[in-house]
């Protein structure tokens, strides 16, 4: 050995305490795309809870059916089709959806929402400008109101929505291939037309 190694091996030896080896047995785990410890409905029920605490939103709905409500939104269900899922008024679903920050692209895809936010003009006045009717006005800042308070939690209870219901549908469809993918390997090249 050169001096330079001696000298690492000697640093190393003091670094380790002596020890001849650093490096510890590793386990050989197996991850999953199956299920997480929590179903899906436990961890949206989770989310509900802590929105219903922190908002203090009133509804109609049961947390089954804000469970259901949440699930059908992120499967691009119209309020109309939800409603008639949960046998409720159309505007109890598009309250109750903003209530858990569950904003669509197109809930207000016509008008800017910052400028009707911050704008202090009566509903008339806007409607005017806009050139939509009143109801629409306060539909609108309705959608504003709920996008800035999602946006004051820093989109938090949405990403969790996002992450619960986006990465189930996710890993739900890569399990499945994973299965389908699996059972082709294994049945590759098999004879399957056999008489007995």
């Amino acid at each position: 050995m050169n001096d330079k190694t001696e000298e690492l091996r000697d640093i190393f030896t003091d670094v380790t305490d002596g020890e001849a080896t650093v490096t510890e047995s590793q386990e050989d785990t197996r991850g999953s795309l199956e299920k997480d410890e929590r179903t899906v409905e436990d961890r949206l029920e989770n989310v509900i809870t802590q929105m219903r605490e922190r908002y203090e939103f009133e509804t109609p709905l049961t947390d089954a059916q804000l469970i259901a409500l949440a699930k059908a939104f992120y499967d691009d269900e119209s309020d109309a089709a939800i409603a008639d899922e949960l046998d409720v008024d159309e505007d109890v679903v598009f309250e109750t959806r903003l209530s858990l920050h569950l904003v669509a692209d197109d809930d207000a895809d016509e008008v800017d929402l910052v400028a009707i936010r911050d704008r202090e003009e009566d509903d008339a006045t806007l409607a005017a400008e806009y050139d939509v009717s009143e109801a629409q006005i306060r539909r609108y800042r309705k959608v504003a109101a709920a996008k800035n308070e999602s946006r004051a939690a820093n989109d938090r209870y949405r990403d969790e929505f996002d992450s619960i219901l986006a990465d189930a549908d996710l890993t739900d469809r890569m399990a499945s291939d994973v299965r389908e993918d699996g059972l082709e390997d294994a049945t590759e090249g098999m004879e399957t037309d056999v008489e007995f």
